[in-house]
């Protein structure tokens, strides 16, 4: 099922990033109407400029995804602007390391806040008027994260694990009503995650940095993968070489893809001692 023309959309997260990205690519692509959310109104104001640069139709919210009541009124929102909602991309996220018993537990608390609580605000806010009316789309953006779970990023690894489950839920129990759920799980790519980032060692904000840096694949080409898996009908997005490697792996042999990672990591333990 192809996107319509002038795509009614909601993305949170709008103001950079990713978020931007998809906005300025859906407007270029899609002539996309687009309701830009956010919780910072310069940042979401200059994402609009350039959607309607692209030639789609930009309107903003604040949002701040952790509050319930900011998702349901951008739902209302949508109704007012264009009567409902063709795609809702769950896109806002921080990013965190660190080691379990280490990493405060607030912070655990505000990474899964935004991460999985946010997704779940969208879709229980959203959802319910696409099975009503027997369409939509929804892409949530997850991690290779979710999948791998590496050590010393088990707060990211679990909001993230928590994201692509509700996605595989949603995958029947929506598709069911003729509604397509994608969820979108890269691996490192240049993204404004660190300006938020919080660990509970400062190597592990070094070895996030020197990952980012390293990243070959775009924002760019992040977005047009979301955007052509989601409209395909894709489930699991993955647009990095390395991300389905380690797909592919964990479901092949589990056991022994977290032997080699154990191994892995108990040398580079080691070596820090």
């Amino acid at each position: 099922m192809k996107f319509p023309d002038q795509l009614r959309v909601f993305i949170t997260g709008a103001g950079s990033g990713l978020g931007r990205q998809l906005a300025v690519d859906l407007a270029k692509r899609h002539s996309a109407r687009i309701l830009l959310g956010d919780i910072n109104q310069g940042t979401v104001d200059e994402t609009a400029a350039m959607v309607r640069d692209q030639g789609g139709n930009a309107e903003t919210i604040i949002c701040d995804v952790t509050k319930p009541d900011d998702l349901k009124a951008a739902a209302g929102r949508m109704i007012e602007l264009w009567d409902g909602t063709d795609l809702l991309v769950n896109n806002a996220g921080v990013s965190a390391a660190g080691t379990i018993g280490d990493f405060a537990l607030e912070d655990w608390r505000w990474c899964m806040e935004i991460n999985l609580w946010g997704v779940i605000h969208g879709c229980h806010y959203f959802a319910p008027a696409m099975r009503e009316r027997g369409s939509g789309w929804i892409l949530n953006v997850a991690s290779n994260a979710a999948i791998t779970s590496l050590p010393e990023m088990g707060p990211y690894n679990v909001s993230k694990a928590g994201v692509l489950s509700l996605s595989e839920t949603l995958r029947s129990e929506l598709g069911a009503h003729g509604v397509s759920v994608s969820v979108l799980c890269p691996t490192f790519f240049p993204s404004n995650l660190m300006d938020s980032f919080r660990s509970s060692h400062e190597r592990q904000e070094k070895v996030a940095r020197a990952m980012f840096r390293r990243a070959s694949v775009t924002t760019a080409d992040v977005s047009m993968a979301g955007i052509k898996g989601t409209e395909q009908g894709k489930f699991v997005i993955i647009p990095q070489t390395d991300g389905k490697l380690t797909w592919w792996l964990k479901r092949a042999s589990p056991q022994r893809f977290y032997g080699l990672v154990t191994r892995k990591y108990g040398e580079k333990v080691v070596d820090r001692a």
